[in-house]
């Protein structure tokens, strides 16, 4: 499912060299759906792209003034709960994937150690399956405080200073698409499909930011590396039961190698993601309180 933005009519007339490249930055964030970890990581590092604009915005001396405005506190205030909404949903991504890839590692080493015995491995598949249901819970449980949020009234700011309202507006749209691609991340994480998620990105960007026309792509079909190696874990533990159906330790092994290089990636893209949200939120704080 693709997204086509619409410049927002609120934006100045002339506006700051830094509006143009976050729109740019919108245009390529929904020019396609993130479904695999290569995309999803390609989307990670055009976050980190739009969040190093919009903390330069954040610094211009119009939008210092902007925020040390009393008359727009309240903005002001929920753009700064915004944001911290947005740090959570990525801590939370952060540790469903270290969890992950910590019992995916001690699968793989165990399973080097004991080539052809099977059974002596069996136990640490069965606790990483076990740990994944936990994880995906927890993830569902995410994506459905997200939906929760997309339910809210949008907000508004009651102002009639035109260039408060156009910094408000940008800024909550940057919250909206990068709650988006986080959804993305986490259903990556979780082992389900775009088309599997309950929460849909015209309900966040609707009802978080204000109305705007989503066309929407045939998805394509792609290959989901958590769901892939779950799939191989079962089949290898139980395949007294799905004889027909088998998969030799040799190529789970692989798997491994491979899921263990994609989850360092990930954790790559969405620590420095991470890192530049802290960093625009203490712009935010600094400039508040000054």
């Amino acid at each position: 499912m693709a997204f086509s933005h619409t410049r927002s009519n609120s934006l100045p007339s002339r506006p700051h060299p830094l509006t143009s490249q976050i729109n740019e930055h919108f245009s390529r964030l929904n020019a396609s759906q993130a479904t695999s970890s290569s995309l999803v990581c390609q989307k990670l590092c055009s976050l980190q792209d739009l969040h190093d604009c919009v903390d330069k915005l954040i610094l211009l001396p119009l939008t210092q003034k902007s925020l040390a405005q009393e008359q727009n506190e309240k903005w002001v205030d929920d753009v700064l709960d915004g944001s911290l909404r947005v740090l959570d949903v990525c801590s939370m991504a952060r540790d469903a994937l270290l969890q992950t890839k910590e019992y995916a590692q001690e699968i793989q080493s165990i399973m080097r150690r004991r080539r052809g015995n099977e059974i002596g491995f069996s136990g640490e598949i069965k606790t990483y399956l076990i740990s994944r249901k936990v994880v995906k819970k927890k993830i569902h449980k995410a994506l459905r405080d997200l939906k929760n949020l997309g339910n809210k009234s949008s907000f508004s700011p009651f102002n009639e200073d035109q260039e408060a309202v156009a910094i408000a507006n940008m800024l909550k749209e940057v919250e909206a698409v990068t709650l988006i691609e986080l959804e993305s991340l986490l259903t990556l994480i979780s082992g389900g499909s775009k088309a599997q998620s309950k929460l849909s990105d015209w309900s966040l960007v609707s009802k978080l930011m204000h109305p705007r026309r989503i066309s929407c792509e045939a998805e394509e079909t792609e290959v989901n590396e958590f769901e892939k190696l779950e799939s191989a874990l079962h089949s290898l533990i139980y395949k007294k039961s799905i004889s027909d159906n088998t998969v030799p330790a040799e190529n789970v092994l692989h798997q491994l190698k491979e899921f263990d290089f994609c989850i360092q990636e990930l954790e790559e893209g969405l620590e420095s993601l991470y890192r530049r949200l802290i960093k625009t939120r203490v712009s935010l704080l600094n400039s508040f309180v000054n």
